[in-house]
């Protein structure tokens, strides 16, 4: 029986399982000194869906609010979770830059890297790990823990010895789902503790209601390191409260010796700051013990009811819930985590929405059942396989091996725009949003999603509806108002829902634009308009509100049936459009970057 040491989650996994990874660096910082004092093993503050969140939607170098939680939290590791060779986006990416990109986050202040693969397959760990323990770092190999018929104890610790093997410092079991119950915690950590030389760490969500009875039997068993959340942000898709374990602990042999008064000032500071983000809260974040049926993650609930609040079918969310295990089952049971967790859950509402299952294949499924995720943890679907890709050869090797070092590329591709290594590294992440960033920062654009619709209470002025329809040459809109950015800036961003689906709108000052003739006008830039309703076996259209990330085709060119015409983004997901008939196309309706609906003709095919 020895003394727990705690891991706290508040600065990543809590707010990630909340509030969609919203919670910005400025709100970080004042609590930081608190928490420095507290005594934690670690803090995780960096990783996952952070790294996305700050360029997609915070507007925030993410190099740089690591560099400014280093140095406001000198007495304690800093922690990040990174996907092996995914590292933090939703590809493989070549070794090369899986090894510049640990490095760099070392130099930038990362202490303790909890490496997993999705899949739990280990040649996906192997760069990270080697690369981690190069750069003088914790290495913390990571099992991804599920149920299924191909899940059991051996199979974990098979995995936990192959992790040793490659030189980890200390082993996770990441329940990200919340299956965990407590007897099978306690024989997992038996299993492990009798196999591996190493220290343990238990990372459980507490979706279930089960994560506070798991925690206890870990210990226990032999697990020195436990996960929690500062209260405030605990419980339900988030983790068990700090102080409720460091309570239960208190005057046993297992004391953490962290003190109660220091986190609860912690935590006062937190409560407050959360009140600030109410409009990214989800009514999906309490305690569901359905997930031991559906088996979706914390994070992943919240995704899912948002997007399909987006798309006016939050009504479908059951439906969605059955399909997932049915979707898995297909994939060969991946476990449910980024990035398979989204794999699954967006095909699962594609099958849905479309009502007919596997009608429109992700592009991410068809890379996952062509083995360029990494080895299937059961045999896939022979019918689905052939469905997605044909004839084409499944690659049974690492994935990564079939990558050509692509560092150098990506540098050329991003230019002068990037003014380090850490710049482009964020563009090889995600180099849409990333190269986004880089040229808003260049122009000085860079504007924040808002937290909150701004409003005026001047007596002098009435309240402006922030819902309401507009005709437009004939057609009807609903629209939303949802947010707007900062005033007095010569760029002024608006956000709206437009018939469900999101759209920003950028305003300039009056005195910026002349327009020819001398008139002033205001507004720089469009939302689509609509467009007309399939009528013709060539008209081209999607399953779900998308955003077009490429379009292949031209007007005059001809084209076969089943050939791809676009490319769509939704849910972080990518989709290939494919032309119904062969014939020649005579129209293009939507360019690169427009969203599109279903039931709009996005281009026109003759036979």
């Amino acid at each position: 029986m020895q003394k727990i040491y705690i891991t706290d989650v508040i600065l990543r996994d809590a707010h990630q399982s909340l509030i969609a990874t919203r919670l910005r660096t400025e709100d970080m910082l004042p609590g930081c000194a608190m928490l420095d004092d507290i005594g934690y093993w670690s803090l995780e503050c960096w990783g996952g869906a952070t790294f996305d969140a700050c360029l997609r939607f915070l507007k925030e170098d993410p190099w740089e609010r690591l560099s400014k939680l280093k140095a406001a939290l000198p007495k304690t590791r800093l922690q990040m979770l990174v996907r092996g060779q995914n590292l933090l986006g939703y590809r493989h990416y070549s070794d090369d830059v899986v090894r510049a990109f640990i490095h760099k986050a070392a130099e930038n202040g990362m202490d303790v890297f909890r490496i997993f693969d999705a899949l739990n397959d280990v040649r996906n760990l192997r760069t990270a790990i080697e690369a981690t323990k190069a750069s003088g770092k914790h290495a913390q190999g990571t099992i991804c823990y599920t149920t299924s018929p191909v899940h059991d104890v051996h199979s974990f610790v098979t995995l936990g010895k192959a992790l040793a093997d490659l030189g980890c410092d200390s082993i996770a079991i990441k329940d990200m789902a919340g299956l965990l119950t407590p007897y099978a915690t306690s024989e997992l950590v038996d299993a492990l503790k009798d196999a591996v030389d190493l220290p343990l760490h238990l990372h459980c969500h507490a979706t279930s209601g089960l994560a506070e009875m798991c925690q206890l039997k870990a210990i226990e068993a032999g697990c020195q390191h436990i996960d929690t959340a500062l209260s405030s942000w605990s419980g339900g898709t988030s983790h068990p409260p700090t102080e409720s374990l460091v309570i239960a602990l208190k005057g046993t042999s297992y004391d953490t010796g962290l003190d109660l008064d220091k986190l609860q000032a912690a935590n006062s500071y937190f409560a407050e700051v959360r009140k600030k983000y109410h409009r990214f809260e989800s009514e999906f974040t309490g305690i569901d013990t359905q997930v031991h049926v559906f088996q979706v993650p914390g994070g992943m609930i919240s995704n899912l009811a948002n997007q399909l609040k987006e798309r006016n079918a939050l009504d479908r969310i059951g439906e969605v819930y059955k399909e997932i295990p049915e979707v898995r089952k297909d994939l060969g049971y991946p476990p449910l985590v980024t990035p398979t967790s989204q794999i699954v859950g967006t095909q699962a509402v594609l099958n849905v929405l479309t009502g007919k299952r596997y009608e429109t294949i992700t592009n991410e499924v068809k890379r996952y059942l062509q083995g360029g995720y990494g080895k299937a943890p059961a045999p896939v679907s022979a019918a689905l396989q052939k469905k997605a890709i044909g004839k084409e050869d499944v690659m049974d090797c690492r994935p990564a091996d079939l990558i050509k070092p692509e560092l150098d590329k990506l540098r050329k591709e991003i230019g002068e725009l990037a003014l380090n290594d850490e710049d482009v590294l964020s563009y090889a992440m995600f180099p849409e949003v990333g190269k986004l960033f880089l040229e808003q920062r260049a122009t000085g654009s860079l504007v924040p999603e808002p937290l909150a619709i701004e409003s005026r209470a001047d007596d002098a002025i009435k309240k402006a509806p922030t819902e309401f329809n507009v005709a437009l040459h004939g057609e009807s809109y609903h629209v939303k108002v949802t947010g707007a950015g900062p005033k007095n800036q010569m760029l002024r961003h608006f956000y709206f829902m437009v018939d469900g689906v999101p759209e920003e709108i950028v305003v300039e000052t009056l005195d910026e634009i002349v327009l020819e003739g001398g008139t002033q006008g205001a507004v720089k830039g469009t939302i689509s308009s609509k467009r007309r309703k399939p009528t013709a076996p060539g008209d081209v259209v999607v399953s779900m509100p998308c955003n077009v990330l490429e379009v292949l085709v031209k007007v005059g060119q001809s084209v076969v049936a089943g050939q791809a015409v676009m490319i769509t983004e939704a849910m972080k997901m990518e989709t290939e459009i494919t032309a119904p008939i062969a014939g020649v196309v005579k129209a293009v309706h939507v360019v690169k970057g427009e969203p599109a609906n279903p039931d709009e003709v996005l281009v026109e095919i003759s036979p």
